[in-house]
């Protein structure tokens, strides 16, 4: 018995012996699972295997192989799991390794692991070691070969390779990587939908596919190359397996694979074409690490064909820059050659423009057209010929020529220069173009032969056509000319044509000059007798000018001259004053009308000898127009001395003087005007006015006498004319209203018509009668706008008042009855108005009547036709006598007041006899006669006695707006 325990040891002993060595000689795990699996009888039963992985729970692999299931697996992860959260190892599953990470190895059993030897444990770790050292090895060995691959790449990418030569390196690169035998790149063009192939190798699949065809997406929808770029994800597989991993069916287009795999070539999302290797081996060759290795790669294949393509493009940009610039460089060469020709040529053109200048011979200047000429074009031979002014001749005037020796001028005939001369072109004639112009009957036979092969020549063009020819000829065959000579040639005929026609005219004006010399010497002496002669008038011109041709004393131009010459005296030294004295002779007019103008003249003539007795020098006497002169008084300081010389004056004018055979007395009324240092504003304007203003005060005290102007005659003067820019501004603003003051019957005081008078209704002065303005409105002519104005205000405003019957009278200005068409202008404005003309009547006074009696009494008379009757205002006042009234269309006189004023004492025999006789002719003439000024009941208690019938005053009412009327009707 202790034999047979013996024995048992021993075999056990034995038997761990030959574990041991077997364990020695595994050198795998699968080797370590098989002699587990193999060495214990229990572990000989179906469904038993080792599972193992050194990327747990990743890549697991069992022994025996193909036995796992997933079942297994999942089991086994759970197992490790609770082994490793210590909650001890399952029955089926014993945990033979674990070291924590991911190196792991498993006993799945069908029922209850039996144990294990330990040796077999620490033989897995061993192996299972030493297979992670191998995989990392083989790791960093594909790292290694996938980083070569990059760097070739790239390489490739920056080489000069052309691209089917760089697409062939990355077939080889892709093959070192994994199975590439049938491998195709494919770019996929987003805008046109389709793919080009850019590299096809395949043992199987014969498709010829060019790289520059365009293949739509339509062609090979839902196959595999189209639904990696339509789903943008790796695919992998057999062809059933690839049905799986698709989106939709799946279309077989080329051959069929054992497997297949293709990434997306993608950038920032989108695809941009597709990467594929496949193998028709019938077996499985790749591996979810070769897909993402494919995908690695595809990116950097897809900027390496990026990059190519840049660099294509921009080589080819390059070129097209290259053959830009070389282009741009020839036309730049081109551009210098015409430019230095251009500035050969205007230089040329210039040194022969500079030639006419020159002070040389003709032969010189044409010697250096020639040596010009010959730096443009070959000018050996050369010539000038000029046509003779009649067209009869042709002469050469320079030749330069190596062959020809006759030169001599010719008459006009069929030459190659007269050729020139008849078309006035440029002309080109080789011995082709000769015959052909001989056969034309251009040219005659000889003109042109051997030894001449070449000539041009150009027309010298003028204003009235050519007058000559520039001409070049060659006698040797080398030496020929072309278009361009011909431009350069016409170029230079143009400026030798015009320097020959400026040298002409340079010739002809110094002949010209040397002819008017001559003659202006003999003109000179003509001219200085001429000009002694024009002296003398000019000097009689000019007194002429300055002086009156009457009396032979200054006039108003010389007298200006004068004042003015004293103004700049006084300002430069404030002591040197002076005075001017302007006289008017009294009444001059009356001569003139009574005497006659030249009776007229007479007088002025001895008042301008009595006048220039009154002064000394340096003073002056001037007549300005008509009887008006003035007398200036040089260094005047004081009133006083200026008021002594007027009084001589006056004295000169006392004694009587004969004129017409007649004794008259005159007299002179004189202004005085004095300028010193106390005015500043001083001008001859101003001093003239100045004593024309204190002259007319000297007229309106009674003549024969002296007024000096001072600061009270300013103020007045200043007055008039504030009044004048009131009248100017109340007519723009319509500040002018009638008023009207009735005419009655005296017996009743019916009222028989209304007088419209002129108000001014003054915005800070209230309502103004025409005393206040009238006589400024007159003076300034004024008063025409204001009396059209009140025309029109009046008829408007008595439209209503007249519709009884009655009538409106309105006062008319002198100045109206100056002008032909106021009768039409007037009843224009009646018509305008819608005012009855036979309710009218114009009010004109006695000077009215006297001033032109024609004009005026046909102007009546053409009113009178139109219903418009005339009234004589303020009768009795003017110079008209009884006798003149019946020579007037009248329909009424009115009375001045002058003659009722005084009744209002009493009884007045004179104003009685006056006022009788004019209610007698008034009777007589069939013409209403009413009384002005009626202001009481006296005046018009003995107005009625003595038969007047129409009376008109305040004592039955004062003048009123034309409303007031209307009220007190209504």
């Amino acid at each position: 018995m202790r034999a047979g325990k013996a024995r048992t040891a021993f075999e056990s002993m034995e038997q761990g012996t030959d574990l041991q060595v077997r364990l020695l000689r595994a050198a795998t795990p699968a080797d370590v699972a098989a002699i587990l699996l193999e060495g214990d009888p229990r572990l000989r039963t179906p469904g038993a295997r080792v599972l193992w992985s050194t990327r747990w729970p990743r890549n697991i692999v069992s022994h025996p192989p193909g036995r796992s299931d997933a079942a297994a697996v999942l089991a086994s992860i759970d197992a490790v799991a609770e082994h490793r959260a210590g909650d001890g190892a399952t029955g089926s599953i014993r945990v033979l390794h674990d070291d924590g990470d991911m190196t792991v190895a498993v006993l799945h059993c069908p029922a209850n692991c039996p144990p294990t030897p330990e040796l077999v444990g620490t033989r897995l770790r061993e192996t299972l070691a030493m297979q992670r050292m191998q995989e990392s090895v083989a790791g960093l060995e594909q790292a290694e070969k996938l980083q070569r691959s990059l760097y070739a790449i790239a390489d490739m990418a920056g080489s000069d390779l052309d691209m089917p030569d760089m697409l062939r390196g990355l077939h080889r690169i892709v093959a070192d990587l994994m199975y590439a035998e049938n491998f195709y790149i494919a770019l996929y063009d987003r805008e046109r939908d389709s793919l080009r192939f850019l590299y096809f190798a395949d043992v199987v699949d014969d498709q010829d596919l060019s790289p520059d065809e365009e293949v739509p997406l339509a062609r090979i929808e839902r196959g595999l190359t189209w639904y990696l770029t339509r789903d943008r994800r790796p695919l992998m597989g057999s062809t059933d397996e690839l049905r799986q991993q698709v989106s939709g069916p799946l279309r077989l287009h080329g051959a069929d694979s054992s497997d297949w795999l293709g990434v997306p070539m993608l950038r920032e999302g989108e695809v941009h074409g597709a990467v594929v290797v496949q193998s028709y081996q019938g077996r499985r060759c790749y591996t979810t690490a070769d897909m993402s290795l494919l995908a690695f790669v595809a990116e950097h294949i897809l900027t390496a064909l990026e990059r190519k393509r840049s660099q294509a493009e921009l080589e080819q940009r390059v070129i097209e820059r290259t053959q830009q610039l070389e282009s741009a460089n020839l036309e730049l060469r081109r551009e210098v050659t015409e430019r230095e020709r251009g500035e050969r040529l205007q230089a040329a053109l210039y040194r022969v423009a500079a030639l006419t200048s020159l002070e040389e011979s003709s032969e010189s200047f044409y010697r250096h057209v020639h040596a010009i000429v010959g730096e443009l074009i070959n000018a050996k031979n050369f010539y000038i010929a000029l046509l003779s002014e009649d067209g009869s001749t042709v002469s050469f005037p320079y030749v330069a020529d190596d062959h020809e020796r006759d030169w001599s001028a010719r008459s006009y005939g069929r030459g190659l220069t007269e050729y020139v001369l008849r078309t006035a072109r440029p002309q080109l004639v080789d011995l082709e173009r000769a015959q052909a112009l001989l056969v034309a009957g251009e040219i005659d036979a000889g003109m042109m032969g051997a030894p001449t092969l070449v000539w041009l020549g150009a027309p010298l063009l003028s204003t009235e056509g050519p007058i000559g020819v520039v001409a070049v000829q060659s006698y040797e065959a080398g030496d020929v000319y072309d278009e361009r000579d011909a431009e350069l040639l016409t170029f230079v005929s143009y400026q030798i044509a015009s320097s020959l026609q400026r040298r002409r005219a340079a010739e002809l004006l110094r002949q010209a000059n040397a002819e008017l010399e001559h003659r202006v010497e003999e003109r000179t002496h003509e001219l200085r007798e001429q000009i002694a002669v024009r002296e003398q008038i000019e000097a009689q011109l000019q007194h002429q000018v300055m002086h009156d041709a009457l009396t032979g004393l200054p006039n108003r131009i010389y007298l200006r001259d004068r004042i003015e010459r004293a103004i700049a005296r006084l300002r430069r030294d404030p002591k040197h004053g002076f005075g001017l004295l302007y006289i008017d002779v009294d009444r001059f007019k009356v001569v003139n009308d009574s005497l006659g103008h030249v009776a007229g003249d007479e007088v002025l003539r001895e008042v301008a000898r009595r006048l220039a007795a009154c002064v000394r020098e340096p003073d002056a006497v001037a007549r300005l127009a008509g009887d008006e002169f003035v007398i200036l008084l040089e260094y005047v300081q004081l009133p006083e001395s200026a008021c002594k010389v007027a009084q001589r004056v006056l004295r000169s004018l006392q004694p009587r003087l004969q004129a017409a055979n007649r004794d008259l007395q005159i007299s002179a009324s004189v202004g005085i005007a004095i300028a010193n240092a106390n005015n500043s504003d001083i001008s001859a304007d101003r001093l003239l006015h100045d004593a024309d203003v204190a002259l007319y005060r000297a007229k309106s005290a009674g003549r024969n006498r002296f007024v000096v102007f001072d600061d009270a005659m300013h103020q007045t003067a200043m007055g008039v004319l504030d009044m004048e820019q009131s009248l100017r501004d109340a007519i723009a603003g319509d500040e002018f209203v009638p008023y009207f003051q009735p005419l009655v019957r005296l017996a009743d005081e019916t009222v028989v018509g209304y007088e419209a008078l002129l108000r001014w209704q003054h915005p800070q002065r209230g309502v103004l009668c025409p005393g206040d303005f009238l006589k400024v409105a007159e003076d300034s002519g004024l008063i025409e706008a204001i009396d059209w104005r009140m025309f029109r205000l009046a008829l408007e405003g008595s439209r209503d008042l007249t519709r009884d019957g009655s009538f409106v009278t309105l006062n008319v200005s002198p100045r109206l009855f100056q002008h032909d068409d106021f009768d039409r202008r007037l009843l224009d404005l009646t018509t305008e108005v819608g005012f009855d003309p036979a309710r009218l009547r114009l009010e004109v006074t006695e000077g009215t009547l006297l001033g032109d009696p024609e004009a005026v009494v046909a102007i009546l008379r053409r009113l009178r036709d139109a219903n418009v009757e005339a009234a004589l205002d303020d009768f009795g006042t003017g110079y008209s006598s009884l006798g003149h009234v019946h020579h007037f269309p009248l329909k009424m006189i009115k009375i001045d007041r002058s003659f009722i004023t005084p009744f209002a004492a009493g009884v007045a025999p004179r104003s009685s006899a006056v006022i009788e006789a004019i209610l007698a002719l008034g009777h007589a003439l069939g013409i209403e006669i009413v009384a002005e000024g009626i202001e009481t009941e006296y005046q018009r208690a003995a107005l009625t006695a003595m038969g007047c019938v129409y009376g008109q005053g305040y004592l039955f009412a004062r003048p009123q707006p034309a409303e007031h009327w209307l009220r007190a009707k209504d």
